[in-house]
């Protein structure tokens, strides 16, 4: 087999892992029908295992591996936050490896295969490339394997894991290959985007019928016996605890030594590793995408090779080519910064145009370099080597990293002491001891602050889910450590109509002048068009009328908002027509169409290929998308794929992730 890795510590395992859910488009999950608390049918996996496809099967240990290299993505230095939200990847680990083996068996059941020289190419040349050949040449075995472990992976696994990536990619390239897009639907989305109208509208306010408002009591009291329901045990939880806080140090304070930062250094070396890039100007002709009969128009071809081939005169004739790539470059992004596309790295271009940049010495310009896009001229204004930064170089770096980590440690060992002492002495002994003032609170519900606290979700969840006489518990908060005892509760109730009295009064004015609005502008949309004036009528009802400059369909409009909302409409009418209401929120509008202005031919020559692209990767994702939707769907009816409900249970609980790891 291939053993071609340098080490590059235990990221590689969610690198691989994110490349397959960028494949699938971050479609899979949304588009399963159920999720995992779906039906799979009779015969659950055996303990242990918690799905099973076709003849392979996704074990516990694996899932809990994905969680926690998930965790330790997400949390890197670990503490109490990324074990408590363990669970929570460990669901969605379950999912990503289901999904991931599901794309697998349908590749092979469509006789896909993926040969060991094509994953030794991909090692070289695909995206990790950099990182598995530093200056193109192999790490070695043994660091290799050290790599594979340090990801929590055996080699086998590992080459398993990339094999499955390219061939997940070659049944996304396989599915998503028939899709295409005519000229009509450029055309139409190309008019769709840059049309342009002017418009006069009237605008009427909820703020100002909110003004015209006053209910009675009488009126309260009905609106508030009629939404009694609604406020069952609206006033929530609340809790009463007393604490005391374990500050981090000041990181400044914190001396760190040679020795420490040398052997940070050496334990994560592989982050401060630079791949070989290049920094490229380019000019590119395009030439024509292929024709509904899959043929390509070979004149339209040569003619855009004649194009470029003129230009690469006047650019080895002399030529500035920043200008000249201003003047010709088809590609519309980097045309206007002189064809500057910045330092690219292996794997983020096509093979021919990373192929021809890499090969060029440093100030060189290519020849004509042809690609699925065009015809290229690419010029080499910088190269940099594989390297790795020195020590001296990250130094300020490491050592504000070092002074963190020992604070974090020094606060989380305080904080532990504290906290042990509390459970044996009480918690005012304990404090007293190591200098930290106790704090009773008022009662407060979930959504309140905390006088000298900085709130986090995990400090009101881990209070709020704190048993009744508890001993004293430990949370981490940004500035350091919270102990606290909970003192006393006060389960939710029911507010009298006393006691939200203001509450009521909102919600009704709210409720009624929404009515109100929404009433009123379809009265001024009536009056406008049956007397086809639209500022007399808001004249009549009071309404303010505005203005708009001709915008496009995503522009915005000061009052109306977003026309590519309830707006949108305004497109489809012609001059002179009004609109039905339209409602912003807080304003209700009516319109009157006064210019549209469609865009030209020579606009849509200049903006057509990418539209077209645009569209055409838009189709491919459906595609795709509708594939895995069916796939997943078939495989539940003929039970192909089956999920063990108890084992998922026991991973999602607290505590379960972690069991057996």
């Amino acid at each position: 087999m291939i053993r071609t890795l340098q080490t590059a510590g235990p990221t590689v395992k969610i690198i691989l892992s994110g490349m397959l859910l960028i494949i699938c488009a971050g479609m899979i999950i949304t588009l399963i029908p159920g999720g995992l608390g779906s039906s799979f049918g009779i015969g659950a996996p055996p303990k242990g295992i918690v799905a099973r496809i076709g003849d392979q099967e996704i074990t516990v240990p694996e899932v809990q591996r994905e969680a926690r290299m998930m965790v330790r993505q997400q949390f890197p230095k670990g503490g109490e936050q990324a074990a408590m939200l363990l669970p929570f990847f460990a669901g969605q680990a379950a999912e990503q490896l289901i999904n991931e083996k599901t794309l697998v068996a349908a590749a092979l059941q469509m006789g896909l295969r993926v040969s060991d020289e094509e994953l030794r190419d991909e090692l070289q040349h695909g995206p990790l490339a950099s990182m598995l050949f530093p200056e193109g040449k192999f790490v070695g075995p043994s660091e290799y394997e050290s790599f594979t472990q340090r990801a929590d992976l055996t080699i086998p696994q590992f080459e398993n894991l990339e094999k499955e990536y390219i061939l997940i990619r070659k049944l996304r390239a396989l599915i998503s290959g028939s899709a295409f897009v005519g000229d009509p639907e450029v055309r139409a989305e190309f008019e769709r985007r840059n049309t342009k109208i002017k418009f006069d509208y009237a605008v009427l306010t909820q703020a100002d019928i909110l003004k015209g408002l006053h209910p009675t009591d009488e009126e309260l009291k009905a609106f508030y016996d009629r939404n009694k329901a609604t406020y069952n045990n609206s006033t929530p939880e609340k809790r009463q605890i007393r604490y005391a806080v374990v500050n981090a140090a000041p990181p400044a304070a914190t001396p760190v030594t040679d020795q420490e930062l040398q052997t940070y250094y050496n334990d994560h070396r592989d982050e401060y590793r630079l791949p070989e890039q290049v920094k490229v100007t380019h000019i590119l002709i395009k030439t024509p995408l292929p024709g509904a009969d899959g043929k390509v128009d070979e004149k339209g071809v040569e003619s855009a090779r004649q194009k470029a081939e003129d230009v690469l005169k006047q650019v080895k004739a002399g030529g500035d080519f920043a200008k000249l790539a201003t003047q010709y470059s088809e590609d519309t992004g980097s045309a206007k910064n002189g064809g500057e596309l910045g330092w690219i790295g292996r794997g983020r271009t096509v093979p021919e145009f990373e192929k021809a940049s890499f090969s060029l010495a440093k100030g060189q310009t290519s020849d004509l370099v042809k690609s699925s896009f065009g015809f290229h001229i690419i010029r080499v204004e910088d190269k940099q080597d594989a390297h790795a930064k020195s020590l001296a170089e990250v130094k300020g770096e490491i050592e504000g990293k070092i002074k963190e980590e020992k604070t974090q440690h020094a606060a989380e060992v305080a904080a532990n002491s504290l906290l042990s002492q509390a459970r044996t002495d009480g918690l005012d002994k304990a404090a007293k001891t190591k200098g930290a003032p106790v704090v009773t609170t008022e009662f407060f519900s979930r959504q309140d602050r905390l006088p000298g606290l900085e709130m986090t979700p995990q400090l009101m969840e881990t209070i709020f889910n704190e048993r009744e006489k508890a001993p004293a518990d430990l949370v981490q908060i940004p500035q350091g450590y919270v102990v606290f005892e909970l003192v006393a509760t006060k389960l939710p109730s029911t507010p009298t109509f006393e006691e939200i009295r203001s509450r009521v009064e909102t919600e009704f004015k709210n409720e009624r002048a929404s009515f109100l609005l929404q009433q009123k502008t379809q009265e001024l949309s009536d009056r406008a068009k049956t007397g086809h004036d639209l500022k007399k009528a808001a004249r009549d009802l009071g309404a303010t009328v505005k203005t708009s400059e001709l915008v496009l369909p995503d522009g915005q409009v000061p009052d109306v908002g977003s026309l590519s909302g309830a707006a949108s409409s305004l497109f489809t009418l012609k001059p002179g027509d009004i609109s039905t209401p339209i409602s912003t929120g807080t304003n209700g509008v009516v319109a009157q169409i006064l210019e549209k202005q469609a865009p030209t031919d020579q606009d849509f020559s200049a903006k057509k290929d990418e539209i077209r692209q645009t569209l055409l990767d838009s189709k491919q994702n459906e595609l795709f998308s509708i594939f895995v939707s069916n796939l997943r769907k078939d495989m539940e009816k003929s039970n192909k794929l089956k999920v063990n409900q108890e084992e998922m249970k026991n991973l999602t609980r607290r505590g379960g992730a972690e069991e057996g790891s």
